[in-house]
C-alpha cells in the first residue's frame, strides 16, 4: 500500500472530515478526496460512509485506523529515541499518574526537574484509567499497583498507606478522637466508594463506614479530600505522603488505624530504555524519594 495514501487516510479518519484533514495535511479537500478514492480503488473496497455530518468509517476502514494507528504510535516512538540528544535532554514527555500522586506529590516536585533540564516538555496526564504504554498513550507511569501490561520496564518506588488526618484547628474546636466510636462526633472525609481508587483505601472507607459517622463528605479524588481537611470541614481518609509535606500542616488521628501497604511503580516501554528524557525523569522521581526518606529519618531523630 502507498505510504502517503495511508497517511492521508489515517488523517481523514482521525478528523471525520475530508476538509479537516485538508487543514491538517495542508492539502485541498479535492486532493484529500482523491486519494481516499485511490487508496479504497486499490483495495477493492469502501473505507468510510459518507453523510452530510461528516464521514464514518466501515468495518473495514476500522480495520485499516487500527493499523495505522498502531504504525503512528510506532513512528512516534522511533522519533523520539532520534532526537533523544547524546548530550541535552529535551522534547516531550508524556508523563501519566494518578489524580492523587499526581497533584500532591508529583507536582509540587516539578520545579526542581525544570531547573537541571528547562527544555524538557512535560505532559502531565492525571486520571485512573490506566494507559496504554507500549501504544505511547503515554511514555512513562506511576501507578497504585505493578502494571501488568507486557515490554514494560517497572520500577517499585515506594509503599503508601491511608491514614486518618485533620488539621490543628479542626482538633481544637472539635476535639481529637480517641477510638472509633468517637468518630460519631466527627465529620469523615474520604473518597466515594464509586469512585476509582486503589482496594486498600476502599477496604479502609468500608470499615470506618461501619462505625457511626456523625457526618460524611465524599469526593472522587484524594486532591479534594484534601482541600476538605485543611479547610477544617472534618478528619480524612489520605495517602500518608500528603502529611509529610509542612504546608498542609496534618495531624495524624487515630493512629493504630491505617490501610494495607500499596505499591507504587514506575514504567516506561522496553523500547524507550535509552532515552535520556525518561531516564531524567526516573532520576529525578528516585532522587526525590530518596531526600523524603532522609529528611523522614531526620525528623523521627528530632523527635527521639
Amino acid at each position: 500500500m502507498d505510504w502517503d495514501k495511508l497517511r492521508i487516510f489515517h488523517a481523514v479518519a482521525d478528523a471525520g472530515s475530508l476538509t479537516h484533514a485538508g487543514d491538517v495535511l495542508h492539502l485541498s479537500q479535492s486532493a484529500v478526496s482523491r486519494q481516499i478514492r485511490a487508496l479504497e480503488d486499490s483495495l477493492n473496497t469502501t473505507l468510510f460512509h459518507r453523510h452530510a455530518r461528516g464521514l464514518i468509517l466501515t468495518e473495514q476502514g476500522e480495520l485499516l485506523f487500527d493499523a495505522t494507528s498502531a504504525m503512528s504510535k510506532r513512528l512516534e516512538t522511533a522519533e523520539a529515541r532520534i532526537r533523544d540528544s547524546e548530550e541535552e535532554v529535551f522534547g516531550e514527555l508524556r508523563v501519566t499518574a494518578t489524580t492523587g500522586f499526581g497533584s500532591l506529590w508529583l507536582a509540587p516536585r516539578l520545579s526542581a526537574l525544570y531547573e537541571e533540564y528547562p527544555n524538557l516538555k512535560i505532559d502531565l496526564m492525571l486520571e485512573e484509567r490506566v494507559l496504554d504504554l507500549p501504544m505511547r498513550e503515554a511514555d512513562v507511569a506511576i501507578r497504585m499497583k505493578e502494571p501488568s501490561q507486557a515490554d514494560l520496564i517497572r520500577k517499585r518506588l515506594l509503599s503508601v498507606r491511608m491514614r486518618l488526618y485533620a488539621s490543628p484547628e479542626y482538633l481544637a474546636k472539635r476535639g481529637t478522637p480517641q477510638s472509633l466510636d468517637d468518630l460519631s462526633g466527627h465529620r469523615l472525609i474520604c473518597q466515594n466508594l464509586a469512585a476509582v481508587q486503589v482496594a486498600a483505601g476502599a477496604s479502609l472507607v468500608q470499615m470506618l463506614m461501619t462505625h457511626d459517622v456523625g457526618s460524611r463528605l465524599t469526593v472522587n479524588n484524594y486532591f479534594g479530600v484534601l482541600q476538605g481537611v485543611i479547610n477544617n470541614l472534618g478528619i480524612g481518609v489520605l495517602p500518608d505522603y500528603t502529611a509529610r509535606d509542612p504546608a498542609n500542616n496534618l495531624v495524624r488521628v487515630l493512629p493504630e488505624v491505617e490501610s494495607n501497604e500499596v505499591p507504587v511503580f514506575l514504567a516506561y516501554p522496553e523500547e524507550l530504555r535509552q532515552s535520556k528524557r525518561v531516564a531524567a525523569f526516573r532520576d529525578f522521581v528516585t532522587r526525590e524519594i530518596m531526600a523524603e526518606r532522609v529528611r523522614q529519618r531526620e525528623d523521627e531523630d528530632d523527635a527521639a
